[in-house]
């Protein structure tokens, strides 16, 4: 006899391990149906879960193996009692699908199409990788529009967790190749400063590239660095040093 059962969850495949689950089947023998497709939304808002639907052939002897399964033993089993507490952090394969539905959401309302690549990084949190037609829109005037997906990103995917993941955007290798590109313009202009014996004062800077030029720096002999400035005028002043003060330390900083 055919009967089918229809389950909701964040994402289809979310929604397809809950039923097999529940049927106590493998993916092999079960047809799926997808009745309604998993929406993000805009920005983490007005999103929609996925609905599916699961058909199966049943017969007697499968519709009695859940009540033996109870039978077995006398407590429920640790998953069951787990649902009706306070969920824990979402696994990172939970988060990684979240965030490429939200960022994939996000570039669809700026009429972008990208390849989206999402990785482990080290340090536990997720590297997502960019790439495509009109990255340059993406990347923005120095990255200011990356910085923005970014930090949209991390708020909407760790709003409501304990336990956050530190997401990472990249575009067509632009965080890489801004790096290099700071260091070289840092260990220029500290050749300057010691040239002509002034201080060189450098663009405006947010703070992570003020700190990449620290920290570039941090033991470039002759040349001291610090920071001026509020807001977005914020920016690093490159200044040389007398010989007797080589043995300072020079101060880094991340805001």
């Amino acid at each position: 006899m055919n009967k089918s059962i229809d389950v909701s969850a964040k994402t289809e495949e979310e929604a397809i391990a809950l039923a097999l689950k529940q049927l106590g089947k493998s993916r092999d023998e079960v047809s799926i149906a997808i009745v309604e497709r998993a929406k993000s939304g805009f920005l983490g808002i007005g999103g929609t879960k996925a609905i599916i639907r699961v058909s199966y052939e049943s017969d007697e002897a499968e519709e009695t193996a859940p009540a033996a399964k109870e039978a077995k033993s006398e407590t429920p089993s640790k998953p069951e009692k787990s649902e009706s507490k306070k969920p824990a952090a979402p696994a990172s394969g939970d988060v990684a699908a979240r965030t490429e539905a939200f960022i994939n959401g996000l570039l669809q309302h700026m009429n972008i199409k990208a390849d989206i690549e999402i990785t482990a990084a080290k340090d536990g949190g997720l590297n997502v990788t960019l790439s495509g037609e009109g990255m340059g829109a993406v990347i923005g005037r120095r990255g200011e529009t990356l910085d923005a997906i970014q930090h949209l990103a991390n708020y909407s995917i760790n709003r409501g967790i304990e336990e956050r993941t530190r997401i990472n955007v990249d575009a067509e290798d632009y965080r890489s190749k801004r790096e290099d590109a700071l260091v070289h313009l840092a260990e220029k202009m500290a050749a300057k400063a010691i040239k002509y014996h002034r201080s060189m004062a450098l663009e405006p800077m947010n703070s992570y590239e003020r700190h990449i030029i620290h920290a570039a720096l941090q033991d470039y002999e002759g040349v001291s660095t610090a920071s001026t400035g509020t807001g977005t005028n914020r920016r690093v002043v490159i200044s040389c040093e007398k010989p007797q003060n080589t043995d300072r330390k020079q101060a880094r900083e991340w805001s």
